[in-house]
């Protein structure tokens, strides 16, 4: 049986915003809050995929909707917003989780592909941030959870966009929860190491490494494993509800280990 560290049916009454919902940690995020009682809206850009992760909580009896959307662009991230509150009255958590990955050095970084990574990431958290703190600031409450990543905090090889942009949201974690702590909302960050998620072997395709190869990488860590999606999600529950009320500004690192030394 699974365990967390909320209270079943917690979030019972509750609205949960997922950006990059309909695959990995967002498709396991968006099952687990929605099975915790609450009710999910999800957005990314790939609509099978998003109304799959529909189906599968509305089939386990929850309540979830999605929207196709680019959170590099500002209508889109504030229609999505705009959409959700319109449908549920409210948001209550905001989970910014979309994100993607380039395998490279900066000489070898595209400026495409730098502005992608970055706007996906760092810029698409600002902007989802941007339209639905003036709810939860008016409602006085409101939780919002940004992922990073462990290379958010200490620097990896051959991904220098995506450790800017995770470094950013750290850092930005920071300044929102001392802006809006007053407020009554809450502002912390997950890093998650390597994780069982479609972008892992996605990532080795693009380094030309067989997935057996960068799984023995991927796994010397203190626990010797990469982590699944549904570890990260529990995390974001955890951060999510009153069993974290006192936790705000905080890089909370969900990675096995692989950052410790």
């Amino acid at each position: 049986m699974t365990t967390t560290n909320a209270r079943p049916g917690e979030l019972i009454g509750k609205t949960a915003l997922i950006t990059g919902g309909s695959a990995g940690i967002g498709r396991a995020t968006a099952i687990l809050l929605a099975s915790e009682g609450a009710r999910v809206a999800i957005t990314g850009r790939n609509e099978e995929r998003g109304q799959q992760v529909v189906r599968e909580i509305e089939k386990s009896g929850g309540e979830a909707s999605f929207m196709v959307s680019d959170v590099r662009f500002a209508d889109q991230c504030q229609r999505a917003v705009e959409e959700t509150l319109e449908r549920y009255d409210r948001i209550d958590i905001l989970f910014n989780n979309a994100g993607v990955f380039y395998p490279k050095t900066v000489p070898d970084c595209s400026e495409d592909e730098w502005d992608r990574t970055i706007d996906t990431s760092l810029k698409g958290a600002f902007l989802m941030s941007k339209y639905t703190l003036p709810s939860m600031i008016e409602r006085g409450s409101g939780v919002i959870i940004h992922t990073s990543s462990g290379w958010g905090i200490q620097g990896g090889g051959e991904a220098a966009a995506y450790c800017a942009a995770k470094g950013g949201l750290v850092v930005m974690t920071k300044a929102m929860a001392i802006d809006h702590g007053p407020q009554g909302i809450r502002v912390n960050c997950v890093c998650p190491g390597d994780v069982d998620t479609p972008m892992l072997p996605d990532d080795a395709q693009q380094r030309g490494m067989s997935w057996e190869s960068y799984l023995e990488g991927a796994s010397d860590r203190p626990m010797g494993r990469i982590g699944t999606a549904e570890e990260i999600a529990r995390a974001v529950l955890f951060l999510s509800t009153d069993a974290s009320s006192f936790i705000t500004g905080t890089a909370l690192v969900v990675d096995g280990g692989g950052i410790a030394g």
